[in-house]
């Protein structure tokens, strides 16, 4: 059984709350909120003990592994005072508010050789597991674009970032794990409707080391939730919907005929037939939580590291930067 507590009792931490009871590996030993009371209610609802800080919850409770759910602004003190308690981390993204924090997380758990896991939890949707499985066998040949639709109403919880840091991020890292390639370059349009201080929507425009290009459409301002991912390339289109789960793909039928192992050059696009892949249909974040314990177990998970998290937020940084200031942006090696 692993210890395992979690910081913050909002929408996200109470769902891992949830979930972490559900689970028969680990001993829920603790919730804290910087509002007692939320603490306390939670806590009660999951039979487990309720804190006002997590200074009281990692220095009463000890536990092996921490899940942190607070403000981003408050993730890089909580972090920092669970690895030197010796804990392992699973930080919600963005990993940071800044990348200088970001920094410091991911060298400070290296050094403490203790497990530093971000919530990038689309990572572990079952029908972008399937897409990746599917992109890596060849099934789509050369890849060419990847377009992200993130669609939907203003939540008012969120109030410390804007859009692009808490909802562009979720896109930018799967896109780098689905094409196994760096994005080297971004450009964005932005503007603000709805938030008070902060970007309620992105159009940005990314491109990749191996030449395929990204498209992000992700805003605040829709009345409907749309979350999608389409992946054009040399056979076809995969369509990924992340809420129902499901993965479509529309065949180029001027390439069926072809052995696609052997394509050399692309000679015409013609509609297909479309296929839907039978799925199995699973809760991403039972997938994240369960990863991120092989990985406090010693064991190979597949975790998003906190190097993963770092770039994402880099990413997303840098598409803020372009949105406000109107230019390009190339992304080094920093």
């Amino acid at each position: 059984m692993t210890r395992v507590a979690v910081v913050g009792t909002g929408v996200m931490g109470r769902n891992h709350v949830r979930v972490l009871r559900e689970l028969g590996e680990v001993d829920l030993v603790g919730v804290a909120d910087a509002n007692p009371d939320a603490a306390f209610q939670v806590a009660a609802m999951y039979g487990t003990r309720g804190y006002g800080s997590h200074q009281e919850l990692i220095e009463r409770e000890q536990p092996e592994a921490l899940i942190v759910a607070a403000p981003t602004i408050n993730h890089h003190a909580v972090v920092m005072d669970a690895i030197a308690a010796g804990c392992h981390v699973l930080v919600e993204k963005p990993i940071a508010a800044t990348l200088d924090e970001a920094d410091e997380l991911v060298a400070r758990a290296k050094s403490a050789k203790r497990v530093l896991a971000v919530g990038h939890i689309e990572r572990y949707n079952p029908a972008v597991l399937e897409l990746k499985r599917r992109l890596d066998e060849g099934q789509l040949g050369r890849v060419f674009q990847l377009n992200a639709r993130r669609l939907g109403p203003f939540p008012q919880r969120v109030r410390d970032v804007g859009v692009v840091v808490d909802l562009a991020t979720h896109d930018l890292d799967v896109m780098r794990y689905l094409t196994g390639s760096e994005i080297v370059r971004v450009y964005a349009e932005t503007r603000r409707e709805v938030h008070t201080t902060r970007e309620d929507l992105v159009t940005g425009l990314l491109r990749f080391a191996d030449g395929s290009v990204g498209v992000l459409q992700i805003n605040w301002l829709t009345p409907s939730k749309i979350r999608e991912l389409a992946v054009t390339g040399e056979r076809g289109m995969f369509r990924a919907d992340y809420l129902t789960q499901d993965l479509f793909f529309h065949e180029n039928a001027a390439a069926a005929d072809n052995n696609w192992q052997q394509i050399t050059m692309l000679r015409g696009v013609s509609e297909g037939s479309m296929v839907q892949y039978a799925i199995q249909k699973r809760e991403p974040l039972r997938s994240e939580l369960e990863a991120f314990l092989r990985a406090v177990s010693g064991e190979a998970s597949g975790i998003v590291s906190g190097e993963d998290g770092r770039k994402a937020l880099h990413l997303a940084l840098a598409l803020v930067e372009s949105g406000t200031e109107g230019h390009v942006v190339t992304i080094g090696r920093s």
